[in-house]
Order: C-alpha cells, then sequence, then structure tokens
C-alpha cells in the first residue's frame, strides 16, 4: 500500500579531505559509470570547502544500535573535512529498492576506499564510521538478493531508534521497500529491546509482508505525517504501529511457514 506518490531516493553526503575535491568527483564519477547506473554526482551542493555545519549534523546522526559504530578518530575527520560531495541516486520502487540500496552501499565503500574521510545517508540522516561502513561492505559485497542484503542495506541506510511521546521508531525504511515501525514504549523498559523488537518487525515485513505481519501482532498500518511528501526521510509506505508483540504467535506461525527462517 501507498500513501503518497513520493519515490525514494538515496542521498550520500561524502566528505574528504582538503585539496582532494577534483579527485575524488572523478573516481566517484568513474564508480558510477562503472556499477551505479542512474547515480549522479550534484554539482550544485557539493562544495570544494569545508561546511561547518557537519560535525553537528553527523553528531545528531551517528548509529546508536552497533556497538562500534563509530570512534573518536570518525569525528575528528568529520571536524576536519575540506570538502562535501553530494552523490543523488535515481528514485525507487519496492521491487528495486534492495538492489538499488545495495548499489549505493558499494559506492558508500568505493569512496571510503579512494580518499573520502566520512559519510552519511542523508535519506534517513545515519551515519556510521569508516570501520562500520567497510564490515557492513564486506557483509554485503557476495550477496546479489535475499533478505541478509535487505537487513544489511536496512541496517546501513535507517536509522533506529527514534523516539516521540509514545513510540519507539525507524527512519529509513522505506530505502528497502518498507513502511516504518512504530513500537509502543509500554512494550519493554530498555531502549535496547524496543530496538530488536523494530528489527524483528522490519524482518517479518520483509519476508511474509505487511498483511500477515499486521495480522500476527494486531498492529495497524497509518500513513505517516511528520515529513512533507517531498522530503526525503518520507516515507510513502506509511508506518506500522506495533502495540503488542507476540513471540509464542509468532513461534507458531513460523513452524508452519518454515521458510521464514531460510
Amino acid at each position: 500500500m501507498r500513501f503518497s506518490d513520493y519515490r525514494p531516493r538515496h542521498v550520500l553526503c561524502i566528505l574528504g579531505k582538503k585539496g582532494d575535491f577534483l579527485e575524488l568527483v572523478r573516481s566517484m564519477e568513474l564508480a558510477i559509470d562503472d556499477f551505479a547506473d542512474g547515480f549522479e554526482v550534484d554539482t550544485e551542493f557539493s562544495q570544494d570547502v569545508p561546511d561547518e555545519r557537519m560535525a553537528d549534523a553527523f553528531n545528531a546522526s551517528w548509529d546508536r544500535v552497533h556497538e562500534n559504530a563509530w570512534n573518536d578518530a570518525d569525528r575528528i575527520a568529520v571536524r576536519g573535512h575540506g570538502c562535501v560531495i553530494y552523490v543523488l541516486g535515481p528514485h525507487m520502487d519496492p521491487e528495486d529498492a534492495v538492489r538499488i540500496s545495495a548499489v549505493a552501499l558499494r559506492l558508500v565503500i568505493h569512496a571510503l576506499n579512494h580518499g573520502a574521510t566520512a559519510v552519511k545517508g542523508e535519506s534517513a540522516g545515519v551515519a556510521h564510521g569508516v570501520t562500520r561502513w567497510k564490515q557492513i561492505g564486506r557483509d554485503a559485497e557476495s550477496l546479489s538478493e535475499g533478505r541478509v542484503l535487505a537487513r544489511l542495506c536496512r541496517q546501513a541506510f535507517s536509522r533506529r531508534p527514534l523516539c516521540d511521546d509514545d513510540s519507539f521508531l525507524s527512519v529509513g525504511f522505506h530505502l528497502i521497500g518498507l513502511p516504518e515501525v512504530f513500537v509502543s514504549r509500554a512494550l519493554a523498559e530498555d531502549e535496547l529491546e524496543l530496538t530488536t523488537i523494530i528489527d524483528d518487525i522490519a524482518e517479518e515485513l520483509y519476508i511474509h509482508g505487511v498483511d500477515k505481519t499486521l495480522a500476527i501482532h494486531g498492529a495497524i498500518l497509518l500513513p505517516i505525517d511528520g515529513y512533507d511528501e517531498d522530503e526525503l526521510k518520507h516515507n510513502p509506505y506509511g508506518a506500522v504501529h506495533v502495540k503488542s508483540f507476540d513471540k509464542v504467535a509468532l513461534q507458531d506461525w513460523s513452524s508452519e511457514h518454515p521458510t521464514f527462517h531460510s
């Protein structure tokens, strides 16, 4: 189900050292020509000078889930950057979102292997350190499709947990063609446990679809009004609102549908 006509796209923010702008742009253009059809270097906002907003932008975007997602060296690299390059991806439909997100991840790794010092995914506002980006890239490089690749792309380009008054939630699941997941705070006291539930629901959504996930957990699918339809973070597929998480029901359903764990 779609709640708007917006088609998600990747926007990558790539930082480099002073003096490396032209070389890094050329490297990204060659990579795009080689394996990233539909991507392009943005010439309007890329710049051969530092952007004073970057330190705050990355500080607000560092991944909060993985224990070693970034370190002090990554923060120093952001503060000391000398140029900024934006790479724009093609607009995506659900059926090609994982494939295109995998290409975006490959571009991130190419950039880091050719002089980039930091990368942020603008479409969900998430940043990882160099080591974490490369680890995700290594895990994904031999995969061409499937739920593991979808999970890695989701981990790379989505941000969670964010929170509002009632829920813990994700931003960025539209980049693999899924609705966001909003989990009631009442389901757990621990932030990590709530994040795990978000990720478990995302796995279910990818493997057996929205309708079955809603039925298993008594959840509802609603549109999201937090972002305008022309904003990168807008998810046209809405959000699954989960107020109960029944592990037993899930296990019972999975035993009857063994492909769930394949």
